[in-house]
């Protein structure tokens, strides 16, 4: 494969490259997927623990997210729901209440109406997020900033913090309001829905179940444990070198790292500057996922803790005889080991005292040296300064992800939408250079 010359080298397994590759593939391009993990998926990723296959990346669906519905209908991949809560624990103004999941949802309405009351008018065509010439108006906000405008009592400040600290996977300083919105206008403006979207419905098979489906129908050639190292521009396509030595040949390249990793390659000539710039600054993520099987304690119950708690959000997952498994996040990775049963276990016992963890599980994604994030979300300013130029091709090089996508960054939607588009401009780009190839002769 090193001395074969492809049509399209493909950097990264994702969702994003897989879909890529098939969408390319099928159209009569010779593809060449590298990929730097032994595995498929990226950010996506189902691994035996607890007993049972789990999700340690990426794993909720909706029919609110059309690209990745339209995945699993053509595949005929059953979703089920997740359990319905029944309980509501949660912390906040330094008390610790319970009460049902409507009551705490009803506690935070009207602040979610308040912080987002101009969605529509800032993004009135969703999967168009630049379209509002005011953009610049409010993208410089933080969620935190706005939360402060709106004026809110001990209690409700803390839930709101801790909600959107959630979302962002990462603290409020950073979450950019324009960020918030985009999802908010992705849900009919509907925050609660918005929610439901985020964590409520997910493959029965799981994520593999879907990214293998993808892969199958790609005609395209895979190599596994291929750490890229190097993407130089030459007279005929591109040269890829990777660390262990070996090199590729192409026409063009798409490249599927996440923005947080993307300058860990040394791309000649450079990046854009903008591009680089974003690739520096990174986004917003820096949280952590866990799952915990807790003993004699199976009551589908949602909590939330202050945003400086090292896990700020649990829920019920799964019920196994008496024994529960919680999945949770936390919005700093650096202060909860997910495989430290001692630590998930005193984590816990913040939102509900009398929790007996009996094994633990996670993946620190932020530490992982080929994700640097959990779902990507942009920070203030980053919306209108660098997405466009993201999307931007630079003569053959596309930048593909849920990093990159216009509707649902941050989820497996996103990161099809973004394949598909990448797609359609890259076999453009080809028709393009043939054309001219055949003009010169």
């Amino acid at each position: 494969m090193a001395n074969e010359n492809y049509d399209i080298l493909i950097i990264g397994a994702g969702f994003a490259g897989v879909t890529a590759a098939r969408e390319l593939s099928q159209k009569g391009y010779r593809v060449l997927i590298l990929e730097a993990r032994d595995r498929l998926g990226g950010r996506t990723w189902c691994d035996q623990k607890l007993g049972r296959t789990l999700e340690m990346g990426g794993t909720w669906v909706h029919w609110f997210q059309p690209h990745v519905w339209s995945e699993i209908t053509r595949y005929g991949l059953e979703v089920i729901p997740s359990p319905e809560p029944k309980k509501a624990y949660w912390t906040a103004n330094g008390q610790g209440k319970e009460g049902t999941p409507e009551q705490l949802f009803d506690l935070l309405d009207e602040a979610n109406q308040g912080l987002l009351a101009d969605t529509r008018k800032y993004f009135p065509l969703p999967y168009e997020p630049l379209t509002s010439k005011e953009l610049k108006n409010i993208d410089h906000l933080t969620v935190s900033e706005k939360i402060e405008q709106l004026g809110l009592n001990k209690e409700i400040k803390d839930l709101m913090e801790s909600l959107w600290a959630l979302n962002f996977n990462g603290p409020t300083e950073r979450a950019g309001i324009t960020q918030a919105m985009r999802w908010a206008a992705l849900s009919d403006n509907n925050w609660q829905l918005m929610l439901e979207i985020c964590a409520s419905f997910k493959i029965a098979k799981g994520t593999k179940a879907l990214i293998e489906s993808i892969f199958s129908d790609a005609k395209a050639d895979i190599l596994y444990s291929k750490v890229v190292s190097q993407v130089e521009k030459t007279a005929d396509g591109f040269t890829i070198k990777t660390k262990d030595d070996k090199q590729f040949n192409g026409k063009s390249v798409i490249t599927t790292l996440p923005i947080n990793v993307l300058n860990s390659i040394d791309f000649k000539p450079s990046l854009s500057a903008v591009k680089c710039k974003a690739a520096k600054e990174g986004q917003a993520s820096k949280g952590i996922k866990f799952w915990a099987k807790v003993k004699n304690f199976a009551n589908p119950f949602v909590a939330f803790a202050p945003v400086d708690y090292p896990i700020n959000y649990a829920h019920l997952e799964y019920v196994e005889g008496k024994d529960g498994i919680i999945v949770g996040f936390g919005p700093d990775a650096a202060k909860l080991n997910p495989e430290s049963i001692y630590e998930v276990e005193q984590a816990l016992r913040q939102m509900k005292p009398d929790l007996e963890v009996i094994e633990s599980a996670g993946h620190d994604w932020v530490g992982d040296k080929f994700s640097g994030e959990t779902w990507p979300m942009q920070c203030n300013n980053q919306l209108t300064n660098y997405l466009f130029e993201l999307q931007n091709p630079e003569d053959g090089l596309f930048l593909a992800g849920s990093d990159y996508a216009n509707g649902w960054a941050g989820f497996i939607d996103g990161a099809i939408e973004s394949a598909f588009t990448v797609s359609r401009k890259t076999a453009d780009y080809l028709k393009e250079q043939s054309t001219k190839q055949r003009t010169i002769q």
